[in-house]
């Protein structure tokens, strides 16, 4: 399922209006996104194609290989993210203070040592299931700096009025690399052996560390601080924690978006073993499930071309009140509809729905953060969002091995309809309008 990071009643919004000053012939044809964001949409697309291959094949290893137990498989997903709990902040302040490309780069490296360890295990047969968990909490840990590198890097090669459009084509690439391609790929490494499901990702860790170093020049360093305070590490990390805990949109969508991801990520904890294997509620094959799984990946590509357009027509914030109440109600349709064809039906839906939110919070984010406290922010925000993944998914697995999986999967869609509450009642797109920030603090300076 798609995690998230966190009223208009006229045809075109404030900052619409703000952004499209000139003639309607130059403002028909918006600008292009340039050769360096193509590029960087290249890296993305090979280092989430390793990424879908890890995220997908480690948990049918281990429930088709290792282990049949809801608390075990877990612990997978809570590996996956806990990274997130510990170094997501102090991850932020290092890709503030360091040049962002680099930073991602040697993260991307830093993957292919790992995977490629993980790929002469598996050969050897010496893979185990608490060495598989090991593997992906380091996973986990490249994942953290490169993510918040490859975030932080946009708004300097886009300009503010394309910021929709960009994280629309990055999450787009993310979701079609992850689980359209990804996913299926998974199931068949996993047929043909252990070893190929982390020795092929490694190959795709260095194809996207080699296009990020030859294909997108520049500088990505930007001082952290402006006005001569706040010069070490600490103090930035505790300037962007202030922030973010005191910014009146940017705080309740982070809480919204933390219980999102609890919820979900305890709901998809447990979910391979409600769908796939012997003793499971749909009895599918593992192709089978990572085809259902590359639906949510087509709908992803779907939402993410009309995002721009759904968020002029609809609203911004309207629209991202209809995501977070779509994707938790179709939560439900595998429990109460485990056949294949509803199923599928609805992770087509939450695919879509899923990746416009993701794009509105993201582009919110970025219209409402200064460029050098922009790792910062991201990091922090990740950090509480992605923190409690963890907790939701110990609590999924705790809760399925006591209860039953049914009951891990109605807590995990309890918690979603929550967070869609947050949404609904705390946000407002007058308060959106009135804390964006001036074009220069947030646009790519001329020439970058």
């Amino acid at each position: 399922m798609s995690t998230r990071q966190g009223e208009k009643a006229e045809p075109m919004s404030d900052e619409m209006a703000r952004t499209h000053v000139v003639p309607d012939e130059v403002a028909a044809k918006p600008a292009g996104l340039g050769r360096r964001f193509t590029a960087l949409l290249t890296s993305t697309a090979f280092a989430n194609l390793g990424d879908g291959v890890v995220q997908t094949g480690a948990p049918l290893i281990a429930a088709l290989t290792l282990t049949r137990s809801p608390a075990q498989v877990s612990l997978l997903a809570a590996a996956a993210w806990l990274p997130w709990l510990v170094l997501g902040i102090p991850g932020g302040a290092l890709v503030d203070r360091v040049d962002r490309r680099r930073a991602q780069t040697s993260a991307l490296l830093g993957r292919t040592v790992l995977l490629t360890v993980a790929a002469l295990l598996a050969v050897t047969h010496h893979l185990t299931m608490p060495l598989l968990i090991g593997l992906v909490l380091l996973y986990g840990v490249t994942a953290v700096i490169a993510e918040l590198g490859e975030a932080a890097i946009v708004p300097d090669l886009v300009t503010r009025d394309r910021l929709a459009a960009a994280n629309g084509r990055m999450l787009a690439t993310q979701t079609v690399a992850n689980s359209f391609f990804g996913a299926p790929v998974a199931g068949f490494l996993v047929t043909l052996g252990t070893g190929y499901v982390f020795g092929v990702p490694a190959a795709f860790g260095v194809a996207a560390a080699a296009v990020l170093m030859t294909a997108v020049p520049g500088r990505f360093k930007h001082s952290p601080s402006t006005d001569g305070t706040q010069r070490n590490a600490l103090g930035e990390v505790r300037q962007g924690l202030s922030f973010l805990l005191r910014h009146p949109v940017m705080r309740p969508l982070l809480v919204a978006g933390s219980l999102f991801n609890m919820g979900s990520t305890a709901y998809t904890a447990v979910l391979v073993l409600w769908m796939v294997g012997d003793g499971s509620r749909m009895g599918l094959q593992p192709e089978h499930f990572t085809l259902l799984i590359t639906l949510m990946a087509v709908g992803a590509v779907l939402g993410s071309i009309v995002a721009e357009r759904l968020i002029h027509a609809v609203g911004e914030v309207r629209m991202l009140v209809v995501t977070f109440g779509t994707d938790a109600l179709l939560l439900l349709v595998p429990l109460l509809a485990p056949h294949p064809v509803p199923v599928a039906a609805a992770l087509l839906v939450m695919g879509a729905t899923g990746n416009v939110g993701n794009v509105i919070t993201q582009s919110i984010r970025q219209r409402m953060t200064p460029k050098n406290m922009l790792g910062r922010i991201t990091g922090a925000s990740r950090t509480v969002s992605y923190g409690l993944m963890p907790l939701g998914a110990i609590i999924g697995g705790a809760i399925g091995q006591a209860w039953g999986l049914p009951a891990a999967l109605m807590f995990g869609t309890a918690g979603c309809l929550v967070a869609f509450a947050v949404v609904a009642l705390t946000v407002r797109q007058r308060n959106v309008d009135a804390n964006e920030l001036p074009d220069e603090e947030i646009s790519p300076a001329a020439g970058a």
